[in-house]
């Protein structure tokens, strides 16, 4: 089983808290709706941008949704 990923809360209308496994590379997108998406590959570069995003769900619709593949977690 899969250890939970720790998520940092962000102010965002869309998205409640994001976590990231830099070893696996593995982003954790918590939604305010409940829904959890788990995206692979993304590197921390990255992460790190999405964390400094102005706009979370910019960001995450830009450069994250379209361009890696994803599960619900």
């Amino acid at each position: 089983m899969e250890a939970k990923r720790e998520r940092k809360r962000v102010s965002s209308s869309k998205i409640r808290a994001i976590g990231y496994d830099p070893k696996s590379q593995i982003l954790e997108i918590e939604f305010n709706d409940g829904k959890v998406l788990a995206y692979s590959g993304v590197s921390p570069e990255v992460h790190r941008r999405f964390m400094a995003a102005p706009s979370p769900v910019s960001f995450f619709e830009d450069k994250i949704d379209e361009n890696y593949p994803s599960r619900r977690s």
